[in-house]
């Protein structure tokens, strides 16, 4: 993963818990780097690491840390970096999650050797979608939830989300169910 993303993990703890914690993180995760360049790539397992350390050292589970990180994502680090890009690929969030694809083929001209995840959309109705999440990484279906969450609030959209399907023996992706409340035709 790229360091753009162990960066957005050192945000997320340090906004939240301190510089003191986020120190006790990295030196539990056995992490030597001390900086991570945001351009440079680095091992998938060092990501891991960092989470498997935020859990021991917060008491938290994994998947709880993956979540809030999700929702930090986009939030905070995707409007930073990538602000723009978040725009044009939707004013809403059905729109949006429809256009996921392109806004990773564009990312992928930051990162030239990013593995992003796929996604698809598939079961649309005025109030749902189903979002099947496939990646070649282990265990990411709780930052997906995040990221759900995350997108609900930055486009103002209260969402409700499933999971529909999990990764696994006969599986290659997760899926989740999104509800969400349609906008209301304004009153002329």
């Amino acid at each position: 993963m790229y360091g753009l993303v162990n960066r957005s993990i050192e945000d997320l703890i340090v906004s939240r818990y301190g510089d003191a914690t986020w120190e006790k993180i990295r030196i539990a995760s056995g992490v030597e780097e001390e900086v991570f360049l945001s351009n440079e790539s680095y091992p998938d397992s060092l990501t891991y690491q960092l989470v498997g350390a935020a859990s021991q050292v917060l008491g938290l589970p994994p998947s709880e840390i993956l979540e809030a990180f999700g929702e930090h994502w986009v939030l905070k680090t995707a409007r930073e970096s990538y602000g723009a890009m978040l725009d044009v690929c939707g004013r809403n969030l059905p729109d949006f999650l429809r256009n996921l694809p392109n806004l990773h083929s564009r990312v992928i001209l930051l990162f030239p050797k990013l593995q992003p995840p796929r996604f698809t959309v598939t079961d649309v109705t005025p109030t749902s979608l189903v979002l099947h999440h496939q990646t070649h990484r282990e265990g990411l279906a709780p930052f997906t939830v995040g990221l759900i969450k995350g997108l609900g609030r930055h486009f103002n959209t209260p969402v409700t989300l499933t999971q529909v399907g999990a990764r696994g023996p006969g599986s290659d992706r997760d899926s989740f169910r999104i509800e969400w409340i349609a906008s209301q035709p304004a009153i002329a």
